[in-house]
C-alpha cells in the first residue's frame, strides 16, 4: 500500500514540476506570449521622418515635402457591418473592395494582427473626407506619411524619385532600418543620399481596451521616439541655367552637361527628352512611371551618364594633346588638307599648323597626327610597333577619365570605350592590325565612345590646362560643405601642362574665326571645338564643347544633339547661348535663341520610329 502511495506522489511530484518548469519557461525566457498579448492592448503607431529638402544653389527650392495619408487594417480587428455604407464612405466600388481585401492578404508582410495598408497615398482633402468617420470602422487606422513635390518641372533626371521598398532592396539592407511598405530613394540624388535625405523614424505606443478603443499613451511614453527629418542639400545646379538649357532641349534628343572647372560642380544637366518629376509622386505612380516607359523617345533614359557616343571631332583636341607628349606633334606641324589621306573634308584653308587644325577641323590632320602616335618605328614588326603605340596612346587617352566611370554622385553611369589591345586582337587576330585598321579613330569616330559628362570634362580639363576635379552635384549636406575626401582629388591627364595653351588658342580661334564664328557672343572670350559625329542610322549627330571666359574660366559646357547634322549649326549655338546666359545671366543673341528653338528633331524622329 505504501509503494502504491508512494507512486502517487511521485506521479503529482512529477506533474507538478513539469508544470513549474513550463510556467517559468513561459514567463521568464519565451517571450512570445508576453508579445501576443502586448500585440492585442498595445498599438504601435510609426512616426515617419521629413525628408529632407533639397535646393540649388543658389538657394531656390528644388523638393519638398507632401503630407500623404494610408488607410491601414488590421483584419482581426476589421468589421464592416454594411458594405455598401462603407463603399460610399470610402468612393469605391464593391468590386473595388474585394480587390483591395485580397490584395491586403496577399501582402508579403501579411498578418490578421498585423496593420496592412488597405489605401495609400489620400491627399490631405481627400483623407479630411474620411478623418471624421473612420472610428464607426473598426481595425482601420489612419497613418500619416510623407511624399515628395516639386515646386519645377525640371531636373527629373538629377532628382530622382522614391518608391516603396522592394524586397532585393529589403534583404540586401545591412542596417535593418527599413520595414516593408517603406519608401526609400530609388533614381537620382535621391538614391545617391539616401541615407542623408531619410532621417530616423520614431514610434508611439498607444493601450488599447478589450474593444480596441485607445486609452492613450502606453506606460505615459516611456518607451515612445521622436522621428528625426533628414539632412538638407544643397546642390551644385543652377535652377536659371537648368532651365533654360531644357528650354533649347524642348523638342531635341541628346544631352547638355555643364561643369565649374575649378571644382567640379555641376551646373546645369540635361536630357532631353525629359520627363516633370511631379508624374512620379502619388497614387498615379505606376501608371505615369509605365507611360514614360512605353514613350519611344525613352525619357527615363538618362543620356548624359548613359548614353555612348563615337565623339566625333571634338576628340581632335585630346588627340593633338596626345601627339605633342609623344613627342610626334609640335605646334608648328603643317600638314595639307590632302582628302587621299584620309576622311573626306570639308572647304577650308589649307595648309595648316596645329591651331589651324583645331580651328578649322581638318580630318586629314589628324590622320597623319594618330599615324605618327601609333607607327613610331619603335619596332621591326609594324603590328607590334603598332600596338605598342597604341597602348601608349591609349594610357594617356584614359587619364581624361575616358574609358572608366567618372565617379559622380548619381546611379548607372557608364564608362564609354577605349578598346583595349585585346578587343582588336579579339576581331582581326593577335597581330594582325595596325593604324590602317582603326584610322577611324583619329576623328573621333569608329569603336570609340564617350559619354556626354565625360565629354564636357574633356572641356573642364582643358579650361583648368591639365587636370579635372570629380564632377558632382553637392555642394553641402545639413550646414556643413560636402567634404567629401574624393571631392579634393586633383586628377591630372598624362599631358604636360605647356602643351594646352596651343590648344586653348586653336579653340578660341574656333569661334573667333572657324568653324563655330557664326554662334560667337559678343564682349565673352569662347573657346570651343565643333563636332559633327557620323550615325549609321540616321542624320549625323552634332556635338560642341566650350568653356568660358578664356582666362580664369568659370564654365565649361557640352551639347550633345542626336540626329541635328554639323556641330557648328545645332550644338555650337546651344552651349554659346547657355554660356552667355550664365556669364550675363541674359541672353544677347535672341535672334540666333529663336533659331535653336525652331529647330524640331523629335517630331522627325517621331515620323521615322512610325
Amino acid at each position: 500500500m505504501w509503494e502504491r502511495k508512494g507512486i502517487i506522489q511521485i506521479i503529482f511530484i512529477a506533474v507538478g514540476l513539469l508544470f513549474i518548469v513550463r510556467l517559468f519557461f513561459i514567463q521568464a525566457l519565451d517571450n512570445r506570449y508576453k508579445q501576443e498579448a502586448q500585440q492585442n492592448v498595445l498599438r504601435k503607431i510609426i512616426e515617419y521622418p521629413y525628408r529632407g529638402l533639397i535646393h540649388d544653389r543658389k538657394g531656390k527650392l528644388l523638393v519638398y515635402n507632401v503630407p500623404v495619408f494610408d488607410i491601414l487594417i488590421i483584419m482581426r480587428e476589421a468589421k464592416i457591418k454594411d458594405t455598401v455604407t462603407f463603399c460610399t464612405d470610402f468612393g469605391m466600388t464593391v468590386e473595388e473592395l474585394r480587390a483591395a481585401i485580397i490584395k491586403v492578404k496577399q501582402d508579403k508582410g501579411y498578418s490578421r494582427k498585423k496593420p496592412i495598408p488597405f489605401l495609400k497615398q489620400l491627399s490631405v482633402k481627400d483623407f479630411a473626407k474620411l478623418e471624421d468617420i473612420l472610428y464607426k470602422y473598426p481595425g482601420f487606422y489612419p497613418q500619416s506619411r510623407t511624399i515628395r513635390g516639386y515646386p519645377h518641372q525640371n531636373l527629373g533626371h538629377v532628382l530622382g524619385y522614391i518608391g516603396e521598398i522592394n524586397k532585393r532592396l529589403l534583404d540586401k539592407q545591412k542596417d535593418k532600418y527599413y520595414e516593408q511598405g517603406d519608401y526609400i530613394g530609388l533614381s537620382g540624388l535621391e538614391q545617391s543620399y539616401e541615407k542623408e535625405l531619410r532621417g530616423r523614424r520614431g514610434s508611439q505606443f498607444v493601450m488599447r481596451d478589450v474593444h480596441g478603443v485607445e486609452k492613450g499613451s502606453y506606460k505615459n511614453g516611456a518607451l515612445d521616439t521622436i522621428s528625426i527629418p533628414g539632412q538638407n542639400l544643397q546642390s551644385t545646379i543652377d535652377l536659371a541655367l537648368q532651365q533654360y538649357g531644357e528650354q533649347l532641349m524642348g523638342k531635341m534628343i541628346g544631352s547638355i552637361v555643364a561643369i565649374e572647372p575649378a571644382t567640379g560642380e555641376i551646373l546645369a544637366f540635361i536630357s532631353a527628352p525629359s520627363y516633370d518629376p511631379n508624374l512620379l509622386i502619388g497614387r498615379e505612380f505606376s501608371k505615369n512611371y509605365q507611360q514614360l516607359e512605353n514613350d519611344t523617345l525613352k525619357p527615363l533614359f538618362n543620356r548624359p551618364l548613359m548614353a555612348m557616343y563615337p565623339p566625333g571631332s571634338i576628340f581632335k583636341v585630346a588627340q593633338a594633346l596626345v601627339g605633342q607628349q609623344v613627342g610626334v606633334l609640335k605646334p608648328s606641324t603643317i600638314y595639307p588638307c590632302n582628302q587621299s589621306w584620309g576622311p573626306k573634308c570639308h572647304e577650308h584653308p589649307s595648309p595648316n599648323d596645329l591651331q589651324g587644325s583645331i580651328q578649322w577641323s581638318c580630318n586629314p590632320y589628324y590622320y597623319m597626327v594618330f599615324r605618327n602616335i601609333i607607327q613610331q618605328e619603335k619596332h621591326p614588326n609594324k603590328y607590334i610597333d603598332s600596338e605598342m603605340g597604341y597602348n601608349q596612346w591609349r594610357s594617356i587617352i584614359m587619364s581624361f577619365g575616358f574609358g572608366s566611370k567618372l565617379d559622380v554622385d548619381l546611379p548607372n553611369i557608364k564608362p564609354g570605350l577605349i578598346p583595349s589591345t585585346k578587343f582588336y586582337d579579339k576581331w582581326y587576330g593577335n597581330h594582325r592590325w595596325k593604324h590602317s585598321t582603326i584610322r577611324s579613330l583619329d576623328i573621333g569616330q569608329g569603336e570609340l565612345l564617350i559619354v556626354p559628362i565625360q565629354m564636357a570634362n574633356m572641356a573642364a580639363i582643358i579650361a583648368n590646362r591639365g587636370y579635372y576635379y570629380t564632377p558632382h552635384f553637392i555642394k553641402s549636406i545639413g550646414n556643413k560643405p560636402n567634404n567629401n575626401p574624393k571631392l579634393l582629388i586633383k586628377h591630372k591627364t598624362a599631358v604636360d601642362e605647356k602643351y594646352f595653351p596651343v590648344m586653348v588658342d586653336g579653340m578660341e580661334r574656333v569661334v573667333i574665326g572657324g568653324t563655330a564664328s557664326w554662334t560667337k557672343i559678343q564682349g565673352i572670350e569662347i573657346c570651343g571645338k565643333t563636332g559633327t559625329v557620323q550615325n549609321p542610322h540616321g542624320n549625323d549627330h552634332s556635338v560642341f564643347m566650350a568653356f568660358a571666359p578664356k582666362v580664369n574660366p568659370k564654365i565649361a559646357i557640352c551639347a550633345f544633339v542626336e540626329n541635328a547634322g554639323f556641330g557648328a549649326m545645332t550644338a555650337a549655338p546651344i552651349v554659346n547661348l547657355m554660356i552667355d546666359k550664365y556669364l550675363r545671366d541674359t541672353t544677347s543673341r535672341k535672334p540666333m535663341e529663336e533659331y535653336v528653338l525652331r529647330k524640331d528633331f523629335v517630331s522627325k524622329y517621331r515620323k521615322t520610329a512610325e
